[in-house]
């Protein structure tokens, strides 16, 4: 694998369901991720997006195909190795902001660094530094109800990059957010991930969102063009 492309998937392919029923959400999909690039995957709703997303990140499986990251073959590695790859090499975002209601940004933010096994003094400082980088640093005991949305996909973006991984994955993040604070969160994802040479993928159906690509890739009916 070329040293700055960060996650790969070749001829990947998805269907859900037999038959007459059956749905081709991804069909052979090839697409490279490089570091300090800001993939933007484009495409309406049901276009197979999520579904990607969910591969690339481990969360599901392939049908055929293969998925690195890093060096590491995903496809076919066990339960316990895929935690492992989701805890320390991937970040996610989601539109539902998926934060934990009853903790506070401060403790949300460090909740993956304990599940990492991350000692104390540095979990301080990586959330005290994350919270700062995403504005919320006057909010750092405040819990996510007590939050704007645009505070909360915040929140969820230093959640996200608390444990340093090496890929950022985002479905849809801007989904329930007003046009201004989609421009704004745009442009924290795209700042940070050319700061820490990272790479993400940010699936979107707002045409708005494209300025903030390095790259644009398409996908219809789960067909993956221009990678």
């Amino acid at each position: 694998m070329t040293a700055d492309v960060i996650a790969r998937c070749e001829q990947v392919t998805k269907t859900y369901g037999r038959g007459a029923a059956a749905v081709h959400a991804v069909r052979d999909a090839s697409i490279a991720l490089r570091a300090g690039e800001v993939v933007v995957l484009q495409g309406p709703s049901g276009s197979g997006k999520t579904t990607l997303l969910n591969l690339i990140g481990s969360l599901d499986a392939p049908d055929s195909g293969r998925i690195w990251v890093g060096d590491r073959e995903v496809t076919g590695a066990n339960e316990q190795q895929l935690v492992e790859l989701r805890r320390h090499d991937l970040g996610f975002v989601f539109q539902t902001f998926a934060l934990l209601p009853v903790l506070s940004a401060r403790e949300n933010v460090d909740l993956p660094l304990r599940l990492a096994g991350v000692r104390r003094r540095e979990r301080e400082r990586r959330v005290s530094e994350l919270l700062d980088a995403v504005g919320l640093t006057a909010h750092a005991e405040q819990r996510p109800p007590e939050l704007s949305g645009g505070q909360q996909q915040r929140l969820g973006i230093a959640r996200a990059l608390a444990t340093r991984p090496r890929l950022l994955i985002a479905d849809e993040p801007t989904g329930q957010l007003d046009s201004l604070n989609a421009e704004a969160m745009m442009g924290l994802i795209a700042g940070m991930v050319h700061e820490r040479g990272i790479a993400a993928i940010v699936s979107t159906h707002d045409a708005r969102i494209a300025a903030h690509a390095d790259r644009l890739v398409s996908i219809h009916d789960g067909v993956v063009a221009a990678t």
